[in-house]
């Protein structure tokens, strides 16, 4: 029995404990294969839902919506709540799932669902507070108020490197809402995604809930620009490329329809000649390598000051070269692998790039043998010093490299960091208030999120996920981002027996 074998019958067993089975496609019916990258080989065949098959999932959650959003919100958060536990009870089978299907070492995995049991929480609490606000009128006997209500189909696409943790986001506050939800994952994530899918479903079923708030489509393109296309999409939440939302958005938009779009992030951190080095090289560490690179958030530019940078690259060098590399599984393993060959040729092209504009790679950047996996891409996490910041450091590329820039004051470090396209993640390290307040300013960091003494990876979802520029400007999770799942109305009720105009209009 092969490795690969080892993870399909591992797989197999995950999905019978969570009560979910996996789709076939009907004869003739086009499918897709579900492959791991701890391998590199693939694990089943999956039906590729159509158009048409998306149009019916669409067409099964409008229809419920007309049901769901006049249960009241407490009892909606009873649902998620449920959810929640489902997903504590197997929390190590979902996580199982998204290492096989991710590549994510096993504490980032588990730590993934405790995400979503976390936004659970977060949600079933909002189910009691989703509040309006009054305001005085103008007008005598008069009241003036601000109501919120569910606002239709949710649609997620969701991207391979948080392949459970996004849809809990947005399924979670939608459903709270009174809001019901199509989901279609990434193909590189499916059996995640049948797994919570199950979960949710349960859920549903033990509740009294209406069975068509959840709806899974498995695809590509063709399922992907049905959803993002069809009228009874009211919100749109998209994970991905910058080059997917610049084809989603118009779409969206020209159906005066709702996108909240979570894109690219260029991120970076700047180390100032006060930081505590100790502790931003662990920061660094974790947000470089995490996830082997493939986080939206990880940090993939290093500003530092020309008084400390050699200390720091010298730091990090050492920490890159004890790096434990291998199957995510293993107790001590620290990066897994790459979510494909494709990404690991893409990562060789940046760095060759890199050398190109004038860089120099200080460790890493070559493969990495594992045995009984010769189709998986395992690589060794690449630190590489540029001059400057040139084409190549303005370009996303989505594996562990970290391009390391020396700087001389504050300002030309935050201007540094701010001249990329994206704006999703930073961080600063320092010991001086001062540069601290200076980089969280209105002319400072023009991230969405501003990090200081902690690296650009490893998010809260008590606070709203989300970035600026280039990034898409959504906004998920926690804080005030239930908003974006709801409908806002502004009434006016007259409690008098005369009838005043506003801005002292007089129509008589």
């Amino acid at each position: 029995m092969t490795l690969t074998d080892d993870l399909r019958a591992e797989a197999l067993a995950g999905l019978e404990r969570v009560g979910a089975t996996l789709p076939t496609a009907p004869d003739g019916g086009a499918s897709f294969a579900v492959r791991s990258p701890l391998t590199g080989g693939d694990l089943f065949d999956l039906p590729e839902d159509s158009a048409s098959d998306v149009d019916a999932a669409i067409e099964a959650a409008h229809e419920a919506f007309g049901r769901w959003r006049t249960v009241p919100a407490p009892v909606r958060g009873a649902l998620v709540k449920r959810l929640g536990e489902l997903l504590t009870e197997h929390k190590v089978d979902v996580a199982t799932f998204i290492t096989l299907e991710v590549g994510k070492i096993t504490s980032e995995a588990l730590g993934e669902v405790q995400e979503m049991i976390d936004i659970c929480d977060f949600a079933v609490g909002l189910s009691r507070q989703l509040e309006g606000r009054t305001m005085p009128s103008e007008r005598p006997g008069h009241r003036l108020m601000e109501t919120w209500h569910p606002l239709g189909v949710v649609g997620v696409i969701s991207a391979f490197n948080f392949p459970a943790a996004v849809w809990s986001w947005n399924t979670a506050i939608a459903l709270v809402c009174g809001d019901p939800v199509v989901w279609k994952p990434s193909k590189l994530a499916s059996l995640t995604a049948i797994a919570c899918s199950a979960l949710l479903d349960r859920a549903i079923e033990e509740k009294g809930a209406p069975p068509g708030i959840n709806n899974l489509v498995l695809g590509g393109r063709e399922a992907g620009e049905a959803l993002v296309s069809h009228p009874n999409v009211a919100l749109l939440s998209a994970t991905g490329s910058e080059r997917m939302g610049a084809q989603v958005a118009p779409v969206v938009a020209a159906r005066f329809g709702r996108a909240l779009l979570e894109l690219g992030g260029n991120n970076a951190a700047i180390v100032t000649p006060s930081a505590d080095l100790d502790l931003a090289v662990r920061g660094i560490v974790f947000s470089a390598v995490g996830t082997a690179g493939q986080r939206c958030t990880s940090m993939r530019r290093l500003i530092v000051h020309e008084d400390v940078v050699e200390d720091v690259v010298a730091r990090l060098e050492r920490a890159y070269a004890r790096l434990p590399i291998g199957d995510p599984r293993v107790d001590g393993t620290l990066v897994g692998p790459l979510i494909s060959t494709a990404a690991r040729d893409r990562m060789q092209a940046a760095l060759e790039q890199a050398e190109g504009e004038g860089g120099k790679v200080v460790v890493g950047g070559g493969s990495h043998e594992v045995d009984g996996a010769p189709g998986a891409a395992y690589v060794a996490p690449a630190l590489v010093r540029m001059p400057e910041q040139t084409t190549v450091v303005h370009t996303e590329t989505f594996a562990p490299i970290l391009y390391v820039m020396a700087y001389r004051d504050l300002a030309e470090a935050i201007a540094m960091h701010n001249a990329v396209p994206q704006g999703l993640s930073s961080s600063i390290f320092t010991s001086d208030q001062r540069e601290a307040e200076r980089f969280m300013a209105p002319d400072g960091s023009d991230c969405g999120i501003v990090n200081v003494n902690i690296g650009t990876s490893g998010a809260e979802i008590g606070g709203a996920f989300g970035g600026e520029k280039a990034t898409g400007g959504g906004r998920e999770s926690g804080s005030d981002a239930w908003r974006a799942y709801m409908r806002r109305a502004t009434n006016t009720v007259n409690f008098s027996d005369e009838l005043p105009l506003a801005q002292g209009v007089n129509f008589g």
